[in-house]
């Protein structure tokens, strides 16, 4: 029977590891406060205990059991927009800085989850962006404009393509720099990194608000308070506490399948199974192997639905993800799916998630329109973050402000 709404990574996960933290109470003063207790949080906590920072997450549920738990747990060294649309909104600078800046966040997140020794099924894993549905002009383009950016995207004939990884497309092109892993099992793991490192983190501690005077910003939650220098906001999208920058966003939501276990004649006949694939559909499908047994597929992005439809649309999207990967792959017909949930996420109009702060509130950094459906960016906000926090500009980060 099929899981609806639940996680796969959340099931997997012995409850003998997973941790548990207290709930803050009382008045602080920090460094850094961080909203938000998933891998961006998480990340971030870490990456500001090692700087030497004064750290607190506040977590409003459990650490790594909202969004995170319902990504397809995907390291990329692509962002997920098209190079040649960027660079006519930003120009060719600023879209080349984006595009390495995110290729650099990826090998580094991969070398730290390795250094950190996490348990969490890492495995080196690139990309094929396959062009389906009569889209080979699409993306020569897309693959002369990295060219000319002096970004590499090796193509791939269409019987390369068929032997690698059994789709049936015209062409494709190959990113290298990039790996799997359990998303929940990451997070959870960087959070007791984090803490081993003095970080201090907290959950069932919903903020209720955020204040500011010239000096300082003060978090309010239902029992207590944090006095900082800096608030970070790893929430994904701009909540009720920050509204007034929901105009900056498109709220989607794209929906995720995992099937059952794939029988192993039928494995056999699709491919090497280690690589992702990104078709060239509109939205499109993101295609990974969980423990070499069964397939998730990610797509069917939409706009978000109201909270009572979500379950039935969720129940409706599954089918259709189904029906997709079908034809992609006949051979999976019949095989029944296991696990589908939504995952919602906020889109920005160049396609490139807005990491760093906004002049409304001043020491306010953010992590909003990730729309990548992989988890670099979650590396890349932190340093981001806390170059911010020590006053070591990157050029580079101009290519995610929300005055770009």
């Amino acid at each position: 029977m099929t899981k609806y709404g639940r996680s796969p990574w959340i099931d997997r996960a012995p409850a003998s590891r997973v941790p548990s933290y207290p709930k803050y109470r009382g008045k602080t003063d920090m460094d850094v406060a961080i909203i938000g207790g998933g891998i961006v949080g998480c990340t971030a906590a870490y990456a500001f205990a090692m700087a030497g920072a004064r750290v607190a997450l506040l977590e409003a549920d459990r650490v790594g059991r909202g969004t995170t738990a319902f990504s397809n747990g995907w390291i990329s060294d692509d962002p997920g927009a098209r190079l040649a649309d960027v660079e006519r909104v930003m120009g060719l600078r600023a879209a080349r800085q984006g595009w390495q800046a995110w290729r650099r966040a990826s090998l580094d997140f991969i070398s730290l989850i390795r250094r950190l020794n996490i348990k969490c099924d890492l495995e080196p894993c690139g990309l094929l962006v396959a062009a389906t549905g009569g889209d080979a002009v699409q993306l020569l383009k897309e693959q002369k404009a990295r060219k000319a950016a002096g970004l590499g995207a090796p193509a791939l004939t269409a019987r390369a393509l068929a032997d690698e990884a059994a789709i049936n497309a015209s062409s494709a092109m190959r990113l290298r720099d990039g790996a799997t892993l359990d998303p929940y099992r990451a997070t959870i793991g960087l959070a007791a990194a984090a803490a081993a490192r003095g970080a201090q983190i907290f959950e069932k501690t919903a903020v209720r608000k955020t204040t500011f005077n010239r000096k300082i910003a003060v978090v309010h939650t239902a029992e207590g308070s944090l006095t900082v220098r800096r608030v970070i906001v790893a929430t994904g999208t701009p909540t009720a506490l920050f509204k007034s920058l929901q105009r900056h966003f498109w709220f989607k939501s794209a929906y995720t399948v995992v099937t059952d276990k794939v029988p192993g004649k039928i494995r056999q006949a699709l491919g090497k199974r280690a690589m992702v694939i990104r078709d060239s559909a509109t939205p499109p499908h993101i295609i990974r192997w969980i423990d070499d047994e069964r397939i998730m597929v990610n797509g069917a992005d939409a706009e978000a639905v109201i909270p009572r439809l979500r379950d039935k649309t969720i129940v409706q999207r599954t089918g259709q993800l189904m029906y997709e990967l079908s034809t992609i792959y006949p051979d999976v017909s019949g095989i029944q799916p296991e696990y589908g949930w939504e995952s919602p996420y906020a889109l920005t109009a160049e396609g490139l998630p807005y990491f760093g702060g906004h002049r409304n509130f001043p020491f306010h950094l953010f992590a909003f329109g990730d729309a990548s459906h992989n988890l670099t960016g979650a590396y890349l906000a932190s340093r981001i973050f806390v170059r911010n926090f020590l006053d070591e500009r990157d050029p580079a980060d101009d290519a995610f402000t929300f005055t770009r």
